[in-house]
């Protein structure tokens, strides 16, 4: 892998715009502010499925025929049975899921929203209630299904997306870094349903199903007689690939999953995965043995894999595109059958995913918002049941892993229907959990997790900027905590430390961009030493983008000596410079002393090196965000397309501050008109200024918003606006 690149020099430029300006104190928070509910601790640090020796535990969900929950089952109540014999159970509970409160919220459309941004909540793994993965199958959905399940989840999005949930959008045409996107941002989830469109396929059209061709039609002009059959062939192959394909997406959502906590559930979106092919059973085997693999997995991990057809309620009879043109009345009904024949064993694959891992199966409904509810509310609570397998349960047959069959059985009087996991094979999970004993895999993993890992304590700062050599690029500024990492005391007295930093970053498409990796060597006086211990110190790199988009910037450090490893990630917007539009790069901060803002003494906002061991304070830190009152935020950014003036050749351009807390407006800047200067590059103008944090502004997550007016430029693209969010702290 690559070096990781370590020097940045970057465009912006600060320039001072008058005096530093003084937010007003922020209102007291109203009394109905809603904050997100803590979660139980218990469901998301339970282990739910396990398979040793000494206990198999699988969970279960049982309802009563008008689909409630049965809550208040006992252990003698239900019989668990192993390959048709009775097992004796052992371990009996019942999880709650208490769902955080319901947040109020109205269409995208609709929805007043809040006075301005407000910063993702960042959960810890203790926080998540709920861990989801809306997995759309884009690689086989017609262009109605695509649009209908584009609505369904943006209605998801608006109504029943909680605080404590954490998601991710994944399309099975991504690639490996789409598991990268779990987030509770409401905003960067929106943007990915944005990106969800239909793009014609061989073997995807525009219908749910196949239109009836009369094959003894002739077309003379075309005279190709062959090519029906040949063309079947092709796509139902295609087909079966594309079934495999959506497998393996599902393969690794799954094994992402893995290590998040609690029960976790997959909603699959798809028009369909056929077992069996009809024309190459060979291929059908193939597939039913993935899948057999897949669900041992699932199982494992605690997934459950609920199933969407999203093609809704289809009718069978003729339509407009059928050609029926010299076909007799039977032959037209044989072609209808078969029709009908066709898609009901496309629904084959989605009902044995749900059925094999617990999950529900919605099908031949319009109401997938409704089908989307009916998961959800499924997810209230479950039992674990457990009992202590048999002697011989793991034991090979003829070098052959066994597959055992589980079922629930209810005895209380009544009809209930029970879901479960319906079996595993006879492997232990210690035996097929993977050993991430070296280096390399520790840090892949903290990389690779979900979560953030806070072995050794991370901030990250990643932004958009445009330069005039290399283009777009990402730069992102990563801050150590130093305290965290093992320095040795060498024989002349310095002090050093070794650790690994490894740096991904991802396009929207969920494809690596770009990969950096490698060792270093930090060797310090006693002096420097002391400082570097207390305040930190900084790295940065430079990622260049060949198109806009989405990004995410991931990274990873493990301390060499003691094997902690610390993560952090960002999603960067990158805009597109080249439409001429006003726009901004990302928005840096950092903080200082008032008097010295004053005065002018300002130092470059941004390192000059790799890595910063400047003694500056980390709470001033363009990378932490973290400033106390009473001093001075600066900020800069850099302008791209302003305007120029025919007559004068300068820009006409204003800034406009506005401070908000918990997406409440607290304070609003006066319009500063910007300042040329001695800049000569006028495609990217430097722009900044200061705002002083009032002494009575209160501790918590605030968010700087900057708004730059070009008054030359149409009504329509006048105002280009960036925000970040910064901490105030005791």
């Amino acid at each position: 892998m690559k070096k990781l690149l370590l020097s940045l020099t970057l465009c912006l430029q600060l320039v001072h715009n008058g005096l530093a300006q003084q937010p007003s104190t922020p209102p007291p928070p109203k009394p109905a502010e809603q904050k997100p509910a803590e979660p139980p601790k218990d469901p998301a640090a339970v282990d739910v499925v396990k398979i040793t020796t000494n206990l198999v535990q699988i969970d279960a969900v049982v309802t009563d025929r008008n689909g409630r929950h049965i809550t208040d089952l006992r252990p003698d109540e239900v019989e668990m049975i192993e390959d048709g014999k009775p097992q004796k159970i052992t371990d009996f509970s019942y999880v709650k899921i208490g769902r955080p409160a319901e947040v109020a919220a109205k269409p995208t459309e609709e929805r007043s929203g809040p006075a301005g941004p407000v910063a993702p909540q960042k959960l810890r793994r203790e926080q998540v209630q709920r861990t989801i993965a809306l997995v759309v199958d884009d690689l086989r959905m017609s262009f109605d299904s695509i649009r209908f399940t584009k609505q369904t989840l943006k209605k998801f999005l608006d109504e029943q997306m909680q605080p404590n949930d954490l998601l991710a959008l994944i399309f099975t045409a991504g690639g490996t870094g789409a598991l990268q996107q779990f987030t509770s941002d409401k905003q960067r989830l929106y943007a990915a349903v944005e990106k969800l469109k239909w793009v014609p396929r061989i073997g995807n059209s525009a219908h749910a199903f196949a239109t009836i061709r009369n094959e003894n039609l002739k077309v003379p002009e075309r005279n190709q007689a062959d090519e029906t059959s040949e063309l079947q062939d092709l796509n139902q192959r295609r087909q079966d690939l594309f079934s495999v394909g959506t497998l393996g997406a599902l393969n690794y959502v799954i094994q992402g999953l893995r290590e998040m906590p609690g029960r976790k559930s997959i909603i699959l979106f798809s028009d369909g995965l056929q077992i069996f092919s009809q024309s190459e059973p060979s291929g059908g085997e193939r597939i039913l043995e993935s899948l057999r693999l897949l669900l041992d997995l699932a199982n494992r991990a605690a997934v459950v894999i609920n199933t969407m057809d999203a093609r809704g309620l289809v009718t069978f009879g003729l339509t407009a595109v059928d050609n029926t043109w010299h076909m007799s009345p039977q032959e037209v009904e044989a072609r209808l059958s078969q029709r009908r024949v066709n898609f009901f064993n496309s629904q084959d694959g989605l009902d044995y995913l749900a059925a094999q891992t617990g999950g529900l199966a919605i099908r031949n409904t319009n109401d997938l918002n409704g089908g989307v509810k009916r998961i959800m509310d499924d997810q209230a609570g479950y039992y674990l049941i457990g009992y202590r397998p048999d002697d011989a349960t793991f034991d090979s047959v003829n070098g052959r892993t066994k597959f055992h069959h589980v079922a629930l059985k209810v005895k209380r009087r009544g009809n209930y229907t029970v879901r479960t996991r319906t079996g595993f094979y006879g492997v232990t999970d210690e035996n097929l959990k993977p050993a991430n004993n070296t280096p390399e895999q520790q840090l892949v993993g903290a990389l690779l997790s979900p979560f953030a890992s806070f072995g050794v304590q991370l901030r990250l700062t990643s932004l958009f900027a445009d330069d005039a050599t290399q283009g777009s690029v990402l730069r992102s500024f990563i801050h150590i905590k130093a305290s965290d990492l093992t320095f040795t005391k060498e024989a002349d007295g310095s002090h050093k430390a070794v650790f690994a930093l490894m740096a991904v970053t991802y396009g929207e498409n969920g494809k690596l961009v770009d990969e950096s990796a490698n060792q270093h060597t930090i060797q310090l006086t006693d002096a420097m030493y002391q400082k570097v211990a207390r305040y930190g110190f900084t790295y940065n790199t430079t990622v260049p983008v060949k198109k806009p988009g989405a990004y995410q910037f991931r990274t990873a450090l493990r301390d060499e000596a003691s094997g902690r490893t610390g993560s952090a990630s960002e999603f960067i917007d990158v805009p597109d410079v080249n439409k001429g539009r006003l726009i901004t790069s990302g928005l840096l901060i950092k903080g200082m002393p008032l008097d010295r803002y004053l005065k002018g003494l300002s130092p470059s906002i941004a390192p000059q090196s790799g890595h910063d061991t400047t003694v500056s304070d980390p709470m001033a830190n363009t990378s932490v965000r973290q400033f106390r009152t009473g001093t001075a935020m600066v900020y800069a950014l850099a302008i791209y397309n302003a305007k120029l003036d025919k007559t004068t050749g300068k820009p006409n351009l204003t800034i406009q501050a506005r401070l908000f807390r918990n997406g409440e407006l607290v304070f609003t800047g006066n319009p500063i008109r910007f300042e040329l200067r001695d800049q000569t590059d006028l495609k990217r103008l430097g722009a900044g200024g200061a705002i002083q944090l009032g002494t009575e502004m209160k501790p918590g997550e605030y968010v700087l918003q900057i708004s730059v007016s070009d008054l030359l430029a149409e009504e329509k693209h006048r105002v280009a606006t960036q925000w970040m969010d910064f901490e105030i702290v005791q």
